[in-house]
């Protein structure tokens, strides 16, 4: 099969012919028909993640049709659509039998433990408990946003911030994630104030439904978005993953509001530093999002289903395999556009 694959982090991406994975015992193999490209797989390319091993195939958000099952798989059968949460959860340990899938202890990703689906076929394990089966009507591009990105948001808006209709949702960074939790929290009822450093991104979440948007990243961010939401965000969602986003996220809150890390904090952002001062005294919740579980795609499916979400117009772009490597290296620089970028194998 072809995939793209890198030897060294950092170093230029290449599409090759390379063998097509076996089929695991309790796992499918999908024949690749839509996969996103996503900052996550930015990250795994440059060395931030210490599970990836070399050579590898980035890639974990995708849709296609099953080509092979394994023996032990009870649930699909060949020729199904199907997407697969990007957290591939055993289905036994503490969190798994909790229903919390997405904090699986013994969890596995595809583009990070394993070889991803920047190829024509990738491998699920565990498919019993973490594939999908898409609507007929719902197209492989858009089935493939919902795997990272949109599902993220899904979770990080609905279940963990726990939005009601009416409260102001500060969104830091409107990327992929970002734009998504602008439409979701709309959708839901919220409020909006969008925070980006690119006025095309901004464009894009008010045509979303954002109300209010605040364009840069510097020490002011806060002060501007108390001052749009008539005294500070209920909910806020670092959707970026940075020092500065994260704390004028916090900063950003009205009295014991909530704030969401959903982007991932790696290198020099890891060990950020946080006013507890600051939660403290104002009673505020600091709260982790990690990706949706296989169990929760189906609300979020009826969603889309009555035309509540609509994740097709957070696709700004689709691109061939071969142009994969220069898409991925270009995140090195800050986004021309705005909206996702999906790879049609």
């Amino acid at each position: 099969m072809r995939a793209i694959v890198y030897t060294e982090f950092g170093a230029p991406p290449a599409l090759r012919d390379v063998a097509e994975p076996s089929c695991p015992v309790d796992g499918v193999l999908v024949r690749v028909e839509a996969t996103g490209l996503c900052r996550s797989d930015w990250h795994g390319w440059r060395g931030h993640d210490p599970d990836i091993l070399l050579p590898h195939v980035p890639g974990h958000e995708f849709a296609g049709t099953i080509a092979a099952v394994g023996d032990d798989v009870r649930r699909w059968t060949v020729g199904k659509r199907v997407t697969a949460a990007f957290i591939g959860a055993c289905g036994r340990c503490g969190p798994c039998r909790s229903g919390n899938e997405q904090v699986c202890d013994n969890q596995v990703q595809p583009g990070f433990n394993y070889w991803g689906s920047f190829a024509d076929v990738v491998a699920v394990h565990r498919a019993d408990v973490n594939v999908v089966a898409l609507p007929d009507g719902l197209d492989m591009v858009t089935g493939a946003s919902l795997g990272c990105r949109f599902g993220t948001a899904y979770r990080a808006v609905v279940l963990q911030e726990r939005v009601a209709p009416g409260e102001w949702v500060a969104v830091h960074g409107c990327g992929g994630v970002g734009l998504s939790a602008v439409m979701i929290a709309v959708a839901a009822g919220a409020r909006v104030v969008a925070i980006d450093v690119s006025e095309a991104a901004l464009a894009v979440a008010r045509s979303l439904g954002a109300e209010a948007v605040v364009l840069g990243s510097g020490a002011d961010v806060p002060a501007r978005i108390i001052e749009a939401t008539g005294g500070g965000a209920h909910l806020s969602i670092d959707a970026l993953g940075s020092t500065t986003t994260a704390l004028n996220s916090i900063a950003s809150l009205r009295k014991r509001g909530r704030h969401v890390q959903v982007g991932l904090m790696v290198a020099e952002n890891a060990t950020s530093s946080i006013p507890m001062n600051v939660v403290m005294s104002r009673e505020l919740e600091l709260i982790g999002s990690h990706g949706l579980s296989a169990r929760d795609y189906p609300a979020m499916l009826a969603l889309i289903a009555d035309g509540s979400l609509d994740p097709r117009r957070l696709v700004g772009r689709t691109i061939g395999l071969e142009e994969a490597p220069a898409a991925l290296m270009a995140m090195d620089r800050p986004p021309t556009g705005a909206g996702m970028t999906v790879i049609v194998p």
